[in-house]
């Protein structure tokens, strides 16, 4: 199951996505920056696939850029590698899962362990 995540380029501090400030946002080609940050991507159309150790990170490319973007994460050093990218562009990164925004200082707050307890809580319920 994926890890879906959302960057955010913003000069607001975001605490939740109930407070965003849209004014705030700033356009970013992220998919420029995705692709010509990471060595091997498998490409297919628009689709994207970062192949890193241990992780793989989907996404589809947009050709306009945007204040957000939307990512599929599978293994935890995705997360890990993102917020390495994010702390180098000013991002942050908002954890669709469990609605928060994930600490880049302080990942294993609400980093991969959090994600896995709450697929193992979705799957239960199942």
């Amino acid at each position: 199951m994926s890890w879906d995540i959302i960057l955010f380029n913003s000069r607001q501090k975001i605490e939740s996505i109930a407070e965003l400030d849209e004014n705030q946002l700033e356009p970013t080609d992220f998919s420029g920056i995705l692709e010509s940050s990471f060595d091997r991507i498998k490409k297919d159309d628009n689709h994207r696939e970062i192949i890193g150790t241990d992780f793989t990170i989907d996404f589809f490319i947009d050709n306009k850029h945007s204040s957000n973007f939307m990512l599929s994460l599978y293994g935890e050093n995705a997360i890990y590698a993102l917020i390495e990218l994010s702390k180098k562009y000013n991002w942050q990164i908002y954890d669709s899962g469990i609605n928060v925004m994930v600490d880049l200082e302080n990942p294993e707050n609400n980093g991969f362990d959090n994600h896995r307890k709450y697929v193992e809580r979705i799957l239960k319920n199942k």
